[in-house]
Formats: structure tokens, C-alpha cells, sequence
């Protein structure tokens, strides 16, 4: 990670939308802030978008599901 300055910026979500993310980051024991830049780093990353850190293709978007 860089440690250059971050961009602070006011974003309005619509509430449900913002307890959801809010219980999904603590489950993952983050801040809500932190929990919403990994989401939006793994999504452009995914998307091979994010400067300097290619798609993987090794990585499947979701894990496949066995007949077990």
C-alpha cells in the first residue's frame, strides 16, 4: 500500500444500503471506511482496472460449488 494522502470526499448512501455494508465490515472486524475501500479496490481489480495490479485469472470471481 502507498502511503499517500487519501482522498476525502462526502458520499450519501441510502441507509439500508449503509447497514448493510456496515454489518458485512463488522464481521470482517474493519471500519465501515476501510470495509468500503477493500470493496471498491477488489471490484477494480476484478475488473482489471486498478493501475498497476492486473486481473488474476488463477482467481475465480466466486468459489465453485461441489456436488458433495
Amino acid at each position: 500500500m502507498s502511503s499517500k494522502p487519501k482522498k476525502a470526499f462526502p458520499l450519501r448512501l441510502d441507509p439500508e444500503l449503509y447497514g448493510a455494508i456496515e454489518r458485512w465490515a463488522a464481521d470482517e472486524f474493519r471500519s465501515v471506511n476501510a470495509h468500503m475501500e477493500y470493496l471498491l479496490r477488489d471490484a477494480l481489480r476484478r475488473a482489471g482496472r486498478l493501475k498497476g495490479r492486473p486481473e488474476r485469472p488463477d482467481e475465480p470471481d466466486r468459489p465453485e460449488e461441489t456436488d458433495e
